[in-house]
């Protein structure tokens, strides 16, 4: 399990694994539960770069960043 804590976002923690390059298991504690559950539905299975690709850059109203943007983030510093 790899633990990430999010910022100047409403969830407080982001946990996922990674299996053979792909998302599986995507847990956020905090935040908008229901849609942060549908994001995490969405993506189990997918590859790790296309996750980053989907998710990179969606705001959040005024903010720069969103609960997604900050899962890419998460796994884009898995890869590095």
């Amino acid at each position: 399990m790899i633990h990430n804590m999010p910022r100047n976002v409403c969830s407080k923690r982001v946990i996922f694994d990674i299996e053979n390059n792909r998302v599986k298991d995507v847990r956020f504690e905090g935040g908008c539960d229901g849609s942060l559950k549908a994001i995490a539905k969405l993506i189990d299975g997918m590859e790790v770069e296309k996750a980053i690709e989907v998710l990179r850059g969606i705001p959040c109203n005024r903010n720069r960043t969103s609960c997604p943007d900050q899962l890419a983030k998460a796994l884009s510093k898995y890869l590095k």
